[in-house]
């Protein structure tokens, strides 16, 4: 095991790091599973309290603002006050969400939820991956990395999944998902009580609350060329979190809320897996490769919904999927390693920024136009842009990369 802190360990010895490394690890799949649950409601909320595209979208949109200001905000918090209390506050406050989802009546209550686990999972994201490093076997010192990027996407998938047949097949709909992951929180809150403490407590921790965002110079050139695929690939997730089942029900003609889950699942967990297929390549290539596969796929999608073809559009939903990982994972890596250690946390909340206002924005700007134009002809032009989004990407990063771009960004970095 890596070596930790022999002082911080005092606190608790009960969990065996290796223990707590997997528990943290399945904490935070479940923090995301949260957050795709209600995907597959939202069109039974809608139903039954009668509100637009927009406030369906705008609920989504709030939950990703929240987790972005956490995330600036409060990302780094644990490195000052310890891992164990912010993930213990962050997870009862998740817990908390969960329990006025469980209550909403309204739309109203419904924004509040969302506000509350958005800010819960920001700030417990960001402690997790960081116990994560810490915690990771010594002899496979990039797992808690990989981890980190590779469990969030699949909780989406198992969350949206897992909420469409509770909802299709269990009683009590609206709310059973809820009490469940409140158990599963609370138990969770357990766990990281046992856990070892992997950073002493050094107090300032009012400091650490001020946005760290910057794009060091030696990065500046490749963040631009990578800006497009960072949009295309959070503005594809965004549409299909957010209308992704409104899609199915209402241009696929299908009442099955499973199916509802199902596209998202089509998506995120391709997208987890073929990030894993390929982490040993290039991050460039990777990239690359991923925009070009998200263009075809979303393409496919289109065709798919303008026919009423299921089967096409899932198809096409699997080839985005498998361009929507590789594509943000290459451009994320493609761009960090360009900054100094010094500056490599403002660069990572930068891309994170940009990554969730592309989640967020878009979605509500297509809640916007579903009102006045309608679900299909938004879809076809949000897709559209995604598309062109992901073409220009392709050919900035080729035409950068045959001109050495990318190498000398790492050259510039490295001196």
């Amino acid at each position: 095991m890596t070596a930790l802190p022999r002082a911080p360990f005092l606190l608790a010895r009960r969990l065996p790091p290796t223990a707590a490394f997997w528990m943290l690890t399945v904490t935070l799949a479940f923090l995301f599973f949260a957050s795709s649950a209600p995907s597959p409601l939202y069109v039974v909320y809608q139903s039954a309290w009668h509100f637009s595209a927009l406030t369906l979208t705008s609920v989504f949109a709030v939950y990703v603002l929240a987790l972005m200001t956490a995330l600036v905000l409060a990302g780094s918090l644990s490195d000052r006050v310890g891992r164990r209390p912010v993930l213990v506050a962050a997870l009862l406050t998740q817990a908390a969400g969960m329990v006025l989802f469980a209550l909403a009546h309204d739309v109203t209550l419904l924004f509040a939820a969302r506000i509350v686990q958005g800010l819960a999972t920001g700030v417990a994201t960001g402690a997790i991956s960081a116990a994560l490093i810490d915690l990771q076997p010594g002899h496979r010192p990039t797992l808690g990395s990989l981890l980190s990027s590779t469990a969030p996407p699949l909780g989406l998938a198992a969350g949206a999944l897992g909420s469409g047949l509770l909802v299709q097949y269990a009683p009590d709909p609206m709310r059973l998902i809820y009490w469940l992951l409140v158990a599963v929180f609370v138990v969770a809150v357990a766990g990281v009580l046992a856990m070892p403490e992997t950073v002493a407590a050094r107090g300032g921790w009012a400091s650490m609350l001020r946005p760290r965002i910057g794009v060091p110079q030696a990065a500046r050139g490749t963040f631009v060329a990578v800006a497009p695929v960072l949009l295309a690939t959070w503005a594809l997730g965004g549409l299909y979190l957010s209308l992704g089942p409104s899609l199915a029900a209402s241009l696929l003609h299908s009442s099955s809320h499973v199916t509802g889950g199902l596209v998202i699942v089509a998506l995120t967990a391709t997208g987890a897996f073929a990030s894993l297929a390929v982490r040993g390549h290039r991050p460039e290539h990777t990239m690359i490769a991923g925009a070009t596969l998200l263009a075809v796929g979303v393409g496919l999608t289109l065709i798919g919904l303008n026919q009423g073809s299921t089967a096409l559009f899932f198809a096409g939903s699997v080839v985005a999927g498998a361009g929507f990982g590789p594509s943000f994972a290459g451009a994320f890596k493609t761009v960090i390693q360009l900054a100094p250690a010094a500056e490599r946390a403002g660069l990572i909340a930068a891309v994170y920024v940009l990554a969730y206002l592309g989640f967020s924005l878009p979605a509500i700007a297509a809640g916007v136009a579903v009102a006045h134009q309608g679900l299909l002809h938004t879809t076809n032009v949000y897709g559209i842009a995604v598309m062109a989004l992901a073409a220009w990407a392709t050919g900035v990063s080729v035409v950068r990369q045959r001109r050495g771009g990318f190498a000398a960004g790492a050259e510039r970095a490295a001196a």
